[in-house]
């Protein structure tokens, strides 16, 4: 007979291992089946090994800004070797506590790549070819995905991914990245402030495409003083590798360009394809996404899918959200949606951006009259004492009958840490405050975060600095 659980998890990213451990912290009994390393692409070879780097970067820019404060330093140099070595410590800290939850929580681990079979039969796959099969009662399918390529683009030499590029022992003189969006941006911030010569090739009119046009203006500033060349509308047609183990990049117009690395960073898809899925209800769209309902539910009764795998954004704490929802569903508790249109962004580059709710322009699409303020890091004093000023905070309000501002919709920010920052709008949006209601907060000074309080307050028709 095989196993039996009440539910059985496949995957062990973000969602996986959320959806387990909550589900386990209800009293179900859980089996948690992942292919590699628990923790998934985000702990191991995406997100927190980025900001390690991300890190790396910013201690490097403040030695070089050091002299503005009267401290006097020699720069040496970045040992990237001691980086990789940092990162690694991180991360295999971040695994190590992720395995000793499984066993204080009582969720069985088990290695091997996951299938599901009929009657929520779930084949596991060992590393040596060796086969087992468990039963749950309820299945969630959290298998993540994997990064997009080019063709005619075969990753390997100075080909990578953000797989491989995050593994690097040295710092490259010469970088491109293909794709100007969050992740392509992060690589190009991290490396133009480790002394990288980069270039950012985006087919888009202009990079970090969606974000309202105040936010990303003040990111393509800055990039600008970081003297990385923003390439945008260009084409790229192909590739060819030099006798010095250099690439050289062709496109459809101009010269070629010649680099050390080329990163793909043209996002991700769903990694759907171990699944299996014979002889379920389960259904998988033609851009490989499992299609589920607003309760992350699959055609295949007691099956859901989660994270990455489904057509939902793609950040680790939405599959966080849906593991709660699905979890929450699955024992007939009272489950609410993800507001897919109110979850927090945030990107970590320099200087970092931060969002809840629609930019401006996406808001008088959907037929809002809308009231905006918009206020300078440059005015903060907080800022000023970090030397770092540049960026904003921009709200969008709904206008009321009388012109007034009325509900918040959106908040937007790109700054110093407005990532942490974000908090405050996040809370605004979702809970559709108002701006007289926000106005009543009373925010720390000096703060970075009295910025946003400033700039609702502005909002009321009365204001201190501005």
């Amino acid at each position: 007979m095989a196993d039996q659980f009440d539910l059985v998890v496949v995957g062990g990213g973000p969602g996986g291992y959320a959806s387990a451990f909550y589900a386990a912290s209800a009293g179900m009994k859980v089996a948690l089946v992942e292919r590699d390393t628990i923790g998934g692409t985000c702990l191991n070879r995406g997100c927190i090994p980025a900001k390690a780097f991300l890190e790396t970067a910013a201690a490097n820019r403040h030695v070089a800004h050091a002299s503005e404060f009267g401290i006097n330093t020699t720069s040496t140099g970045v040992d990237f070797a001691v980086s990789q070595a940092r990162k690694a410590r991180i991360v295999e800290g971040l695994v190590k506590g992720l395995t000793g939850l499984t066993k204080s929580k009582k969720v069985t681990y088990l290695l091997g790549t996951g299938s599901l079979e009929a009657n929520h039969s779930v084949n596991i796959t060992s590393a040596d070819g060796s086969s087992t099969k468990i039963l749950g009662e309820k299945i969630i399918l959290a298998s993540g995905s994997v990064p997009r390529t080019i063709k005619g683009f075969p990753i390997g030499g100075p080909i990578m991914t953000s797989d491989e590029v995050l593994m690097l022992s040295s710092i490259p003189k010469r970088i491109a990245v293909i794709g100007g969006g969050a992740i392509g941006c992060e690589f190009a911030s991290t490396f133009a402030d480790l002394g990288s010569q980069v270039t950012i090739l985006e087919g888009a009119p202009k990079i970090l495409p969606g974000l309202d046009p105040d936010v990303a203006n003040v990111v393509v500033r800055s990039f600008t003083k970081k003297k990385i060349d923003i390439r945008t509308g260009v084409v790229v047609t192909g590739q060819s590798l030099l006798s010095d183990g250099s690439i050289q990049i062709t496109f459809a117009t101009g010269d070629p360009l010649v680099v050390d690395i080329l990163v793909m960073s043209i996002g991700r898809r769903p990694f759907s394809d171990s699944l299996g899925l014979a002889g379920t209800a389960v259904q998988v769209d033609d851009r490989g996404f499992v299609v589920v309902n607003e309760y992350c539910q699959t055609a295949e009764s007691g099956v859901y899918a989660i994270g990455d795998l489904i057509n939902t954004p793609q950040l680790a704490h939405v599959a966080y959200a849906e593991a709660i929802l699905s979890v929450k569903h699955m024992r007939g508790e009272v489950a609410t949606p993800v507001m897919y249109d109110r979850v927090p962004w945030a990107i970590y580059c320099h200087p970092e951006v931060a969002w809840a709710g629609p930019s401006e322009e996406q808001a008088r699409e959907a037929g809002h009259d809308v009231v905006v303020a918009k206020h300078q890091f440059r005015a903060n004093s907080r800022a000023m004492i970090l030397g770092e000023m540049d960026g904003l905070v921009k709200v969008i309000a709904k206008k009321n009958a009388d012109g007034s501002a009325g509900q918040v919709l959106g908040v937007h920010m790109v700054g110093p840490w407005v990532t942490e920052q974000l908090a405050a709008g996040y809370l605004a949006v979702n809970w559709e405050a108002s701006v007289d209601e926000i106005a009543e907060f009373i925010m720390p000074h000096p703060s970075l975060s009295e910025l946003f309080g400033e700039t609702v307050l502005s909002l009321t028709g009365r204001s201190f600095n501005a």
